[in-house]
């Protein structure tokens, strides 16, 4: 910065921003930026296209894949990552030709475990997630269906970082594990496929890394200490020598609330929340400040050998690892995947994926860039529409060496706010913007209830936990958007499909329980005939 305090804020309100956890030196970079018109070239994305499913950008990996290339090219896929493995043991070689199936791509995948770490972003605390108001308003019926339920969750959840939160609800009512167990117990499943497949002990899928706040990262960090000794995670743990609650992190700062457009430019910093002078109000930045926050992450990560990283939302427990996804980026070079669902009757609102004016491919909110009537119209004649998934498989080397470029190029939003703490502005990055200014993304093609199970309301997550399916009130509808019973079902199905096999648990009158090591070395045995 030219001037460490160009907006003549006074010693005081700058400590008070300090306090608060608000960078000061980003948060007047930003401001500068913005003044100087740095942002004013991000224009609202515009849609040109719906991109097919082709099979090379777009792959539905729900159905056949196969990838055919000559054996000399996937063993120079394999030595760009510093992989000593012979493909010809993986793939169906014919003449110089080898070609992979959906199992052998599995079976790589796993085998490249070695160079891949997993991440979340961790988000705030739970309390709009707990919400009363905000999940009567959701449905009231359904509400007093699950009113128990909720409070019983509510309570142990309120004031808490949403990611250290019970997952979901047991049927005979005790609470699940955390997301974050949950994640780590999946991660340390996969270490231990990729350690039965080799014979011999690897850091696979190891660190864990993340992104937590100012005002989460203690809290987590207290967590993690306690998972050390957790049920779902001590013998994983032990059987894979992977400490995985020692997880690398970078912690984002809180940005300050700008001044509303109404007061006109240069834009200043919001002094007065609440109504209170010499007040700051402090923000989070978005999510697509983690390629900042994590700078110095990825790049001890790419030193440590890792080459692809995923990146994911903590309360989404269909973000797992895929080993045809890693297998796919491998053979092919691409800069990052992403995970899009193919559209079902309920997703009305949310990302879908599309050809921006750019020639990009891009993902543009629905109702916003396109509208609804736009969607269906498309899908009616013949195209399929997906919807953001919000996880992404980044080629590591890619994207520590572009970071700086990325940081810049991803748009920065400057909205308008007018809320209780008053009228003020927000700067903020969304993370999946990133796929607009990449050169070489693919599409993965997924299922939501396989690929995304989130909930932004407790409610939502009672529903994917099941609680109250067999209640005559629970609410129906011919309107499959509003048919919430038709929507629980599926949701609840796809929790079941995951805690069995991604999360290794099974089900003991009404609660989920761990599986043994040894059950699952027997099943991951019987599976892929080790």
């Amino acid at each position: 910065m030219s001037d460490s305090n160009p907006n003549k804020l006074n010693p005081a309100f700058i400590e008070k921003m300090k306090s608060a956890g608000i960078d000061v030196e980003l948060t007047q970079t930003i401001l500068d930026n913005c003044n100087a018109g740095k942002y004013d070239h991000f224009e609202p994305i515009t849609v040109t296209d719906m991109p097919k499913v082709d099979g090379d950008r777009v792959v539905d990996i729900t159905a056949e894949v196969e990838v055919i290339m000559s054996v000399d090219e996937a063993r120079r896929a394999m030595d760009a990552l510093g992989v000593v493995l012979d493909v010809k043991g993986v793939g169906a070689v014919t003449g110089d030709r080898i070609s992979f199936d959906v199992k052998a791509l599995e079976r790589l995948g796993i085998l490249l475990y070695d160079v891949v770490a997993y991440g979340v972003l961790n988000g705030g605390s739970a309390s709009s997630y707990v919400d009363r108001g905000k999940n009567v308003g959701f449905n009231r019926t359904l509400f007093n269906i699950c009113e128990a339920q909720f409070d019983s969750m509510a309570d142990v959840s309120k004031g808490q970082p949403k990611g250290v939160t019970p997952a979901f609800i047991n049927q005979d009512g005790s609470h699940g594990p955390s997301f974050l167990e949950l994640k780590m117990r999946g991660v340390l499943i996969e270490a231990l496929k990729s350690q039965l497949f080799t014979g011999k002990k690897s850091t696979a899928l190891y660190p864990l890394y993340q992104m937590t706040s100012v005002y989460n990262d203690a809290q987590v960090a207290d967590e993690y200490r306690k998972y050390k000794s957790s049920s779902i995670l001590k013998d994983l743990m032990t059987e894979t020598g992977l400490e995985i609650t020692d997880v690398a992190t970078g912690v984002q700062p809180m940005l300050a609330a700008l001044t509303h457009s109404e007061a006109g430019r240069p834009k200043g910093i919001f002094t007065h929340a609440g109504g209170q002078n010499e007040t700051p109000l402090p923000m989070p930045g978005g999510h697509g400040q983690s390629f900042l926050v994590l700078k110095d992450v990825f790049r001890t990560l790419y030193d440590q050998g890792k080459r692809f990283v995923y990146l994911g939302n903590v309360d989404n427990l269909g973000a797992t690892v895929n080993p045809v996804g890693v297998a796919l980026m491998a053979l092919r070079g691409n800069d990052a995947g992403f995970d899009f669902s193919f559209r079902t009757p309920v997703d009305v609102k949310g990302g879908v994926l599309v050809v921006d004016g750019n020639g990009r491919l891009n993902c543009a909110d629905m109702g916003v860039a396109i509208s609804k009537d736009e969607v269906l119209k498309r899908e009616a004649a013949g195209d399929r529409i997906l919807f953001n998934c919000a996880t992404g498989l980044f080629n590591l080397e890619f994207l520590v060496n572009n970071i700086d470029s990325i940081i810049e190029g991803l748009p920065m939003r400057i909205s308008d706010q007018d809320k209780d703490a008053g009228k003020y502005s927000q700067a903020e990055q969304v993370t999946w913007e990133v796929i607009g200014i990449l050169d070489n993304p693919m599409i993965f093609g997924v299922d939501k209830y396989s690929r995304f199970l989130a909930a932004k309301l407790l409610l939502e997550g009672l529903m994917t936990s099941g609680i109250g399916l067999d209640h005559p009130d629970f609410p129906t509808d011919t309107d499959p958007t509003k048919d919430l019973k038709r929507i629980a079902h599926q949701l609840h199905d796809g929790l079941t499909a995951l805690l069995t096999t991604a999360y290794g648990m099974k089900q003991v009158n009404g609660r989920w329980i761990p599986k043994s090591v040894d059950e699952l070395k027997s099943e991951i045995s019987k599976k892929y005939s080790l």
